[in-house]
């Protein structure tokens, strides 16, 4: 999976045990079908500090194998305080997001092993399967509703603080 090809994560992921929702391979239209998922609990706590302060969100955790292939497909709606953290547990090469069965936009944020911001994919395109690539050595990905990062100023190089990254 982490060979000469890119890892590529559908970027809405579905809890796979609701069967909520269409399974990555299925198309948009499963979406419908489903009635969409609901959040993974419990919510943690993560801040993003920019330019402009620090801002709180409440995230879900996108910890194993089935999250992180699921994303958040076919939600309808992210508040602007939420969002999801995919925790590849160790420093990752070769990622890249896609937005299969994501029916909203998002900005998709890759984040290096030291919790700093290494780039962001911006207002990513809903149902669009080109992959959007981290471009370096990550350790973990935020997604947000699309238009947050723009609304923060969040950058490259701005801390993401979170359990998972060191302080």
């Amino acid at each position: 999976m982490f060979g000469r090809r890119p890892l590529v994560v559908a970027a809405f992921v579905l809890a796979a045990a609701t069967g909520a929702c269409a399974s990555p391979r299925a198309g948009a239209a499963a979406c419908n079908a489903g009635g969409g998922q609901s959040e993974i609990k419990p919510l943690q706590p993560l801040s993003l500090v920019t330019d402009k302060g620090r801002f709180a969100f409440k995230v879900e955790d996108a910890d194993t194998d089935a999250r992180r292939e699921t994303g958040l497909m076919c939600r309808k709606a992210l508040a602007a305080d939420r969002g999801m953290l995919f925790d590849f547990r160790q420093p990752t090469d070769g990622v890249a997001f896609w937005m299969r069965n994501t029916l909203i936009p998002l900005d998709i944020v890759f984040i290096r092993p030291d919790g700093r911001v290494l780039s962001i994919a911006r207002n990513a395109h809903p149902l669009d399967d080109t992959p959007l690539p981290a471009g370096g050595r990550i350790r973990g990905v935020l997604e947000l509703a699309g238009g947050r990062a723009a609304q923060i100023d969040l950058m490259p190089g701005d801390q993401v603080i979170h359990k998972i990254f060191p302080q």
